[in-house]
């Protein structure tokens, strides 16, 4: 499965990422307070894509009220499955009360679950971290509440909200959370290739994984993964031309999304992740991450990310 990344998981690369093999995308977080007052446009804007079959919806907030009406209006937007965000770390999520801060007030996060299982006839997810610090470790007690309340599946990121992304991933950690729960279980936290999957499978009895930031410039690694440990048909990895085809239809379809001036910017990241991987000398990758003009863009990556494609031309 494909971890909810705010700035990254939007629906272009969640596309992609299908394209090559994914068992779920999970949206970018909707914030429910701001989505409920959002202009019209903007707000399908923010979830086009909710109706694709193999997509979750996150929603994340601190109001019950809010969560409930968010939930009902994702749903009518198409959506197939609903996750609740327990486990983003940021401060401006934190500061607010969503996120992971809710691990600090079981009860009350409690009622936002009920709030949104109440308001919908979808499955709800629930994604947590293991706990707010190493001093209060809640994600077994939360997530058996959570499925008492009618929670499907839960997704656990082995490490606390104050670690953020520090140190290693606890997989181990997340066996307490499967002694606690009978429905499905994920693991999620450092899990970049098919050998850790396989580690995180092993040490927290989950029944699946979540991949992050090791899917970030190898939209294929989902699919690679499942490869390996379930025998599923082995990605494509793209190469030379093939590599340049991904990645400028990648470009074109965020150019599409956003507009030309905004697409151009968002996409920077994705391309710096793409160039990493094809070892870009620093001064083309400069080149590449500075042009404004997305036809130059396109003409300056056919020699940054596969020039030995241009030298057999």
């Amino acid at each position: 499965m494909l971890a909810p990344l705010a700035g990254i998981t939007d629906l272009p690369f969640r596309n992609l990422v299908s394209r090559f093999g994914a068992g779920l995308v999970v949206s970018e977080m909707i914030a429910s307070g701001e989505f409920l007052t959002a202009r019209p446009g903007t707000r399908e804007k923010a979830e086009l894509g909710a109706q694709i079959e193999n997509t979750s919806v996150q929603i994340a907030g601190r109001e019950a009220e809010a969560m409930g009406e968010a939930a009902r209006m994702v749903a009518d937007m198409g959506a197939r499955v609903i996750d609740i965000n327990m486990g983003c770390p940021a401060k401006k999520v934190t500061g607010g009360w969503s996120g992971s801060a809710l691990m600090q007030v079981p009860d009350h996060a409690l009622k936002l679950i009920e709030a949104v299982v109440a308001a919908v006839d979808l499955p709800v997810t629930l994604k947590t971290r293991l706990g707010w610090d190493d001093g209060s470790i809640n994600a077994p007690e939360l997530a058996a509440r959570a499925v008492g309340a009618g929670v499907q599946m839960v997704v656990i990121h082995g490490r606390t909200r104050c670690q953020f992304y520090k140190g290693r991933a606890n997989w181990q950690a997340i066996r307490a959370v499967r002694d606690a729960i009978d429905v499905p279980l994920i693991a999620n936290g450092d899990i970049v290739g098919a050998g850790a999957a396989n580690a995180a499978l092993r040490a927290s009895g989950a029944d699946g994984v979540m991949v992050g930031r090791g899917a970030q410039g190898a939209p294929w690694k989902l699919a690679e993964i499942s490869a390996a440990l379930y025998g599923t048909p082995m990605p494509k990895i793209p190469q030379g031309f093939a590599f340049y085809d991904m990645v400028s239809g990648h470009y074109e379809d965020m150019l599409s999304f956003y507009g030309a001036v905004l697409g151009n910017r968002v996409a920077r990241k994705h391309l710096g992740w793409y160039m990493d991987r094809a070892a870009t000398p620093r001064a083309l990758r400069q080149r590449v991450l500075t042009e404004k003009d997305p036809k130059r863009v396109l003409s300056l990556l056919q020699d940054a990310v596969a020039p030995e494609w241009e030298q057999a031309a």
